[in-house]
C-alpha cells in the first residue's frame, strides 16, 4: 500500500514539476530498496511490510530535524528550509501524529484499563500504546508522559 502511494505522489510530483517532491519521494524509493535488497538476504523476497516502511519514515524524519537543528546553528536557513520541506513531504506518507494532549489522554486510558499503578508497570503501559498507536505515537515522548503519571 505504502509503495503504491510512493509511486503515484512521485507521478503527481513529476505532472506538477513540484522538483523538492519528486527528490524527496526518490530518495524515499532508493532507502526502501535498499531496505528490500538487505531484506530479501534473510529471506524475505517481497521487501520489508509497510511497518517497517514506516519505522523507515520515522527515521529519516528524525534524521532531517536533528539536521535542520545543527543548520541552524550554523546560519544556513537555505538548508533548514530544505529539511523542513523534506520532513513535510514524509510526513504526508504517515498517519496523523498524536501531540502531547493526544499521548497523555492515551496513556491515562491505559493505565486506567491495565491497573497500572507504579514505574514498575510501565512496560505493560508503554506494549499497549505501541500497540493501539503504531505509527501515529512518538515513543519517547509518551515514555516520558507514562513516567510522569505513574511517578
Amino acid at each position: 500500500m505504502l509503495r503504491q502511494a510512493f509511486t503515484e505522489r512521485l507521478k503527481e510530483a513529476m505532472k506538477a514539476r513540484d522538483s523538492r517532491t519528486i527528490s524527496t519521494v526518490r530518495m524515499i524509493l532508493a532507502k526502501l530498496k535498499e531496505r528490500d535488497v538487505a531484506a530479501r538476504g534473510q529471506g524475505n523476497s517481497d521487501g520489508i511490510p509497510d511497518d517497517d516502511a514506516r519505522r523507515m519514515l520515522q527515521a529519516m524524519i528524525k534524521q532531517r530535524r536533528e539536521s535542520a537543528v545543527l543548520y541552524e546553528k550554523g546560519n544556513r536557513a537555505d538548508l533548514v528550509r530544505q529539511e523542513r520541506e523534506e520532513i513535510a513531504v514524509i510526513e504526508s506518507f504517515l498517519p496523523h501524529q498524536l501531540d502531547e494532549v493526544e499521548i497523555e489522554a492515551a496513556a491515562k486510558a491505559v493505565i486506567a484499563e491495565t491497573g497500572a499503578v507504579k514505574t514498575g508497570d510501565m512496560g505493560k503501559v508503554m506494549a499497549v500504546l505501541r500497540e493501539r498507536h503504531a505509527g501515529a505515537i512518538n515513543l519517547g515522548r509518551a515514555g516520558a508522559i507514562v513516567r510522569r503519571l505513574l511517578g
